[in-house]
């Protein structure tokens, strides 16, 4: 007897790992049992990390797909996805979950489209930032119009509001010279992103978690209304939100992005057709700045403290959709969430090494024209987002001759670019700038890695699970 109730659960455990979603609204600890039913179903593409805990101690957990969970692949990008900023908008919460289980059952269904992605791209998924938040808006029953209570976290503070203001360095910069890239931390943060409290949690495991991945490419949902959103968010004259005296405030890669949130837009359902919640955006996407300014956002300070390119993306009308509502929104997200992954793949990317083949971390990717710099990872790999064109690409770093390639980028996959940098024979001292005008600093080496991995101590999985 003991026996068969031992198979009898077995099978019931079976049958709860292979169930098919249902289109509901997951609380704290649905989302979590969630995650775990995607890495039991695949466990050989995923892996489950925390990137921290909220003010209330929920973890912060990111289901990551890859081919080699936990590694970064030589000249593989990374990208992310972050839900649930703000506790009351939901609905970027649920599609990502959603998601997380689309892209599983669709790799072990050998769909060549999911199997590709997985195979070239880094992929993680950080489902809720703001997890406190959830909790209040839920509680207070879907019939409750405003969720105010729940778009801050358990602090009370508004975690799109809670970033390092970079925007007003850079303006300087740009207009009397400086930087136009990884601008640094305030002096006043630096001690705050390890003790002091006016950085919330949730934002200080963010900005860790940027600094420990060199992302390429990135996306937060939020709700309110139906549109792309791309930087800058904040205007060069920052107002506060009115319907007058906004003024469109465009990156150097302002072409770029408007194509970015344009993949989005005509991959969604109906954002492209610009008519949503009583307002009109051309083409759906719009200019952060051009809608309403706004100060010490997470999406520009990915673009001026990171390699990553953020946009965001308001999908729903109403914050907190009816579980009813769920499904229409998933099939009309379905394809814009993998086409913008997909996006990552395009443009420039390659290895900066040294003399003896050694990897260079931290040298400069410029290109002619544009004004705004990339910068190698910790291995020595970069990767550039261009449009399709001519570009002048240049290689710079602290006791090397920089290197200038000319790089023709087309539709597709990106083009390799790799430099080979030269030793000086006279050296750039640290605080000095280089001839094209970058900072010198110092320069971590180290031994090269090989593209191909091991087979003998790896291999990586080519199937479904």
């Amino acid at each position: 007897m003991s026996d068969l109730l031992s198979v009898f659960l077995h099978l019931l455990l079976l049958f709860k790992l292979v169930a098919p979603v249902t289109f509901h609204h997951h609380h704290y600890d649905d989302l979590v049992r969630t995650l775990y039913k995607v890495h039991n179903q695949c466990p050989h593409i995923t892996r489950i990390y925390s990137i921290g805990r909220s003010v209330k101690g929920r973890h912060l957990y990111v289901l990551e797909f890859s081919d080699y969970p936990g590694t970064h692949e030589l000249l593989e990008p990374e990208v992310k996805y972050v839900g649930n900023m703000h506790g009351d908008e939901v609905l970027g919460r649920e599609l990502l979950l959603q998601m997380s289980e689309f892209l599983c059952e669709e790799f072990r269904n050998w769909n060549p489209r999911i199997m590709q992605l997985i195979h070239s791209t880094r992929i993680h998924i950080l489902p809720s930032m703001n997890p406190d938040g959830y909790e209040m808006a839920a509680a207070q029953g879907l019939n409750t119009s405003g969720y105010l209570i729940g778009r801050n976290n358990a602090n009370g503070v508004d975690l799109n509001r809670n970033f390092p203001d970079l925007n007003t360095y850079f303006y300087y910069n740009e207009k009397y010279g400086g930087p136009n890239h990884h601008l640094p931390l305030p002096d006043n943060w630096k001690n705050q992103l390890v003790l002091l409290p006016q950085v919330e949690p949730e934002t200080r495991a963010v900005i860790r978690w940027m600094h420990s991945i060199n992302f390429v490419l990135s996306a937060n949902l939020h709700g309110g209304a139906v549109v792309a959103n791309y930087p800058y968010d904040k205007s060069l004259r920052h107002r506060l939100r009115s319907s007058h005296g906004t003024t469109t405030t465009p990156t150097p890669d302002d072409k770029l992005f408007q194509k970015l949130a344009k993949v989005y837009s005509y991959a969604h359902g109906w954002m492209h057709q610009g008519w949503n919640c009583g307002d009109y955006f051309p083409d759906g996407i719009t200019n952060g700045a051009s809608w309403y300014s706004l100060s010490k956002g997470m999406q520009d300070f990915n673009y001026l403290h990171t390699n990553c390119f953020d946009i965001t993306l308001e999908l729903s009308c109403n914050k907190f959709p009816h579980q009813e509502e769920l499904e229409r929104e998933w099939l009309g997200n379905r394809e814009a969430l993998i086409q913008f992954l997909e996006q990552v793949h395009q443009g420039i990317k390659g290895m900066v090494l040294d003399d003896n083949n050694n990897n260079l971390t931290g040298a400069v990717i410029s290109v002619s024209g544009i004004n705004h710099d990339v910068t190698s990872g910790e291995h020595g790999d970069y990767f550039r987002l261009l449009l399709p064109g001519t570009y002048s690409v240049t290689a710079t770093a602290p006791g090397f001759d920089p290197k200038t390639v000319t790089a023709i980028v087309g539709p597709a996959e990106p083009t390799l670019v790799n430099f080979h940098l030269q030793r000086s024979t006279t050296q750039v001292n640290p605080g000095r700038r280089t001839p094209n005008g970058r900072q010198g600093g110092k320069m971590k080496m180290q031994p090269q890695i090989p593209k191909k991995k091991d087979s003998a101590m790896r291999q990586p999985h080519r199937g479904p699970a």
